[in-house]
Order: structure tokens, then sequence, then C-alpha cells
């Protein structure tokens, strides 16, 4: 149904000229999107609550409008209808609904996200540039040794990057004078090799390669590219740490909760928006949706049939899930009927399950072609029916917490999807490319990979949710947070039990959430504030040790 909306909606857009005002705000990015457009001019689209088609309501039926047990796209709210025509009642009724949540959702939402961004502040605040570009707290501690890696400012770049080259080239091509005459770059570029970042000195290679530029331009662009790599730079005293909370909070105010963009995949249900950024700055120990990529090997990711292979290996299979019925009875004991089509999907057999059920002292026995008769020795119904939940809760085979798969295509490969995660044990199996296997499982990736690992994984999950929302963060923000998170070898929260917690100053833990109980733990161990942070000195009244702050003046008395 999503896709017969964007269809509908490509449509509409083909048949609009340019000029019409509302393409023009579209495209200009001024409001609103194709989506808008299709909505106004071809059809409204599937409404939704809570991710899911509309089915709550009468009894097997949504409204009363329709049959009980109604299966067409209409009766789960399909809105066919667009705002130009209107919608009819029931259509009205629907959208009314998916447009409630959205109200409700924002009240809900704007509380989370300013919690959110309460705690990045509090946890960031005292990070600054120091002298040397690292990246320290209060207490000298290293949290990053070049900001963001390349320390450029995000606020001085060019869209992330430090130097816009090929805007130098062109403006340089522009004013001066073509040359027939190849020019050797490299030659020109070798003196300054010391001075450019490697990346940078790449990318005006093959820029100056693309180009025909005489060798008096050549060397007037470098020039230029280390002008202003000089300006882009970062200045000690920046308050880094403040403006990265503030980078993640502003779009956590924005984001749109619970948005579905898994093209026609609806069996994976993942967390996403506002709720799993939150999940992921809490380091929560297990996500709302534990889901793992399971990439193949070579022989093992060119077809359907041989990832369904390795995916039967992967999948969780107990007793339970293929047994289609089973029987108690008081002396005959428990019987088991197997479900014949789960037992070949599964790709096991009755003796299997047979050899599994049989440990202690009961007595097993195939009693037919598919059921498995279990008894247990003088045994009474209340043990006999205990007994059978124990039976159908054992592992036949898979891997514990995997509870479903998908195998999906993309770019001419086969992969796994799975509902439920469990790395160390999964890259144990064969099949499995283990240098591309990703979880959303930030404690998995620690513990089996180790912290920076995690680190990296951290930084991929924040940039995939904002970008998931359309919202363009700057990375290095992103690392800064992640840097922090994982700057003592295991993955700290940003809260209260996290890093905003564990402050070396007595001030800040306790201006930040539990205040008594802080200061009388402080005054019972002795603690000495040393006033090196924030809040400390906006408490005492003394001016922050960031920007100008941060020097102190020695006079000879």
């Amino acid at each position: 149904l999503s896709r017969a909306r964007d269809r509908a909606g490509r449509i509409a857009d083909r048949n609009f000229p340019l000029n019409n005002a509302g393409v023009i705000m579209a495209r200009t990015g001024a409001r609103g999107s194709s989506l808008n457009i299709g909505q106004m001019t071809a059809a409204l689209g599937q409404q939704s609550v809570r991710g899911e088609r509309i089915h709550k309501g009468y009894h097997n039926r949504a409204l009363s409008h329709y049959k009980p047990d109604d299966k067409s796209p209409a009766s789960k709210g399909f809105v066919r209808s667009n705002y130009r025509d209107g919608l009819s009642p029931t259509e009205f009724f629907f959208h009314a609904m998916g447009g409630r949540e959205g109200l409700v959702d924002t009240a809900v939402r704007t509380q989370q996200s300013g919690y959110m961004q309460r705690r990045l502040v509090n946890a960031l605040e005292h990070i600054k540039v120091e002298y040397d570009l690292t990246v320290r707290d209060p207490d000298g501690n290293i949290i990053q040794f070049l900001y963001g890696e390349d320390g450029v400012d995000p606020a001085k770049s060019d869209h992330g990057k430090a130097v816009n080259v090929q805007r130098l080239v062109d403006t340089a091509a522009i004013f001066g004078t073509e040359t027939k005459e190849k020019v050797d770059v490299e030659a020109v570029l070798k003196k300054y090799k010391g001075d450019l970042p490697p990346k940078l000195y790449e990318t005006l290679k093959e820029s100056f390669d693309a180009s025909s530029l005489p060798k008096a331009s050549v060397a007037k662009v470098v020039e230029n590219t280390l002008d202003l790599l000089v300006k882009a730079t970062v200045e000690p005293g920046e308050a880094s740490g403040i403006v990265a909370a503030q980078s993640i909070g502003e779009p956590g105010t924005q984001m749109t909760l619970r948005t579905f963009h898994f093209a026609g995949v609806k069996e994976q249900d993942v967390t996403l928006g506002l709720p799993r950024l939150i999940e992921l700055v809490d380091a929560r120990k297990q996500p709302a949706t534990p889901t793992m990529n399971v990439y193949l090997d070579k022989e093992h990711r060119a077809s359907k049939e041989s990832a369904l292979e390795v995916a039967r290996e992967i999948l969780f299979t107990k007793v339970g899930n293929v047994v289609d019925y089973t029987a108690v009875e008081y002396g005959t004991g428990i019987n088991l009927v197997l479900s014949k089509a789960r037992i070949d999907e599964r790709k096991t057999t009755t003796e299997d399950i047979a050899a599994i059920v049989k440990t202690g002292k009961r007595t097993v026995e195939v009693t037919g072609e598919n059921t498995i008769t279990v008894n247990l020795e003088g045994a009474d119904l209340s043990a006999l029916f205990a007994l059978r939940n124990k039976l159908l809760n054992m592992r036949v085979k898979g891997i514990p917490g995997i509870t479903r798969i998908t195998v999906t295509k993309e770019d001419e490969e086969w992969f796994i999807q799975t509902s439920g995660s469990n790395l160390a044990k999964i890259i144990q199996i064969p099949g499995v490319d283990t240098t591309r296997i990703t979880t959303n499982n930030l404690f998995e990736i620690a513990t089996t990979l180790g912290i920076e690992a995690a680190r990296q994984a951290l930084v991929n999950e924040i940039m995939g949710t904002l970008e998931e929302q359309g919202l363009e963060v700057d990375v290095r923000h992103i690392l800064l947070v992640a840097d922090l998170m994982t700057s003592r070898g295991y993955i700290q929260q940003i809260g209260r039990h996290g890093i905003a917690g564990s402050k070396a100053s007595v001030l800040a833990r306790a201006a930040f959430e539990i205040t008594v109980p802080t200061l009388a733990d402080a005054a019972i161990r002795g603690e000495i504030e040393a006033l090196k942070g924030v809040t400390e000195n906006v408490i005492v009244g003394l001016p922050i040790p960031l920007g100008t702050g941060m020097i102190d003046v020695f006079m000879e008395g």
C-alpha cells in the first residue's frame, strides 16, 4: 500500500510543471516535500497508529461501516482520496486517528527530548579544547587526541569539510589562463606534503589532475588551501562539549517518532527516531528491538537457498516450535504430536527431537510417524504438566535469543536479518562473514569485539538514526559523545548513573539530580571541591574555565 501511495505521488509529480507554486515550494526546500504534494493531489495513503495499520475498534473490524473480517485496504485505514477532492467520512475518521497520534507524540516527545538534552549538556559541559588541540576534561583526562579527529571546527567548515577544494580550483580556472603543457602536480605538492592532511592532499591531487591549471595557479590554490585550513582549525578554549550536546539535542527536539521506512519489510520492527537516540545515549543493556544483519561468505551469499541454509542454523528452535499439540494422560504419559510441515521447515526429524527430550529418568519412545511419548516413573499429573512445559522449552537447534529471521537481497547478495541478537554465538556459525556482521546491541559488541568496535558502532547507530530522519549533524559532535561514553574502557551512559553522576566535582553532581544524598555522602567521605568544572564555578560565582576564562594571570606582588 505504501508503494501504491508512492506511485500515485510519482505520477502526480511528473504531471506538474516546474512553475507550479507547490512544486517550487517543495523543490527549493521552503516547506513541504513531494510527499505532501502527492497527498494533496493524488492519494493520502495508509494511516497508521503506533506504526501499524488501524485494526482496533469493533470486534473483528475497525469501524461498524465494514463487514466483520473485511480484508480490503479501506477497512484498515487506507485513504485513496486526496486533500483537494476531500475524504469520505470513514477515511476522515481514520485520518483523524492518525493525526491524533501526531499530537499526542508531540506532547510526549518535548519532555523526553528536553530531558535528554539536559543530560547531554550536563555530561559534556566541562569538556573543552586545550592549547595542544586535545579535548580533555577538567582533570586533564584526554577524551580525544585531536578534536573531531581532524581538528576542524564544524562551525567554520564547509559542510563538514575543512576546505572546499573544488571551489578553489574552479575559481582559479576562471581567473587563471589555461595551459596546454602538463604541470607536474606531484612536484608542486611535494613541498607541502608535511603541512597537509593525507586526505586533503589526495583531494588536491585529484582536482589538479582533472583540471588544466598553470603551475602558478596550482601553487596559489595550495597556498589558499593551507590558509583556509588554519582558519577552519578549532580554537583552544572552545567549549566543544556544550556545542556537541546542543547539536544533538536540537535535532532531537525536531525528530518525529516512529517513522517506518523499511520499504515493504514489515516483519522487522525497529526502534527509530527519538526513542532510539535516547536508548543509545542511555547505553541501555538491551535495546527495545534487538536486530542483527548477518552477512554471509562468498559461497552462501549467492543464492537464497544457501542463505536459508545458514539461517536455519541460526534461528532458535524449541521443541514447542515444532509441536502441533500435546496430550497429557495419567498412566500413558505425555504425547507430543509434531507438525510435519514445521519439522521440515526447520530441517530436523522426529528422531532428533526424541533424542533431545531423552534426558534424566524419562522413558521416551516414538509411537507414531510424528508422535513422541514421554513417561516419568511414578509421576502424578501435576508433575507431568510441569514436565510438559519444561519439554516444550528445550532447545532443538539454533542460537538462543534469535526469534525470527528474514532473508533479504541487497546489491546482488543475500543476507539474513534477525529479530533478537547474539553476536558471540553467531560469529561461530560456519558460512557467516565475520568481518561485516552487525548488531544494534552495543554491549554485545563491547564484550565480543572490544571497546573500539563499540565506539564505532555507537557512532554508526547515532548517525544512522539521525540520517534516517533526514537530519544533518556534523560527525565531530557525535564522535565527541561516543568518545566520552567509551573513554574509560567501558560504555557509560549519559546521565546520573554514568558520566554526569561520576564527575569528580561534588557541587556538579549535587546540582544535577540527587542533591542531598550526594552532599551528605561527600561530607562523610571528606571530598574536596577543586572548582575545576563549569557548574561549580557558576554556583560559587566565579568565571567558568572555558574560552577566555581558561587563562590564569599571575602577577608579581
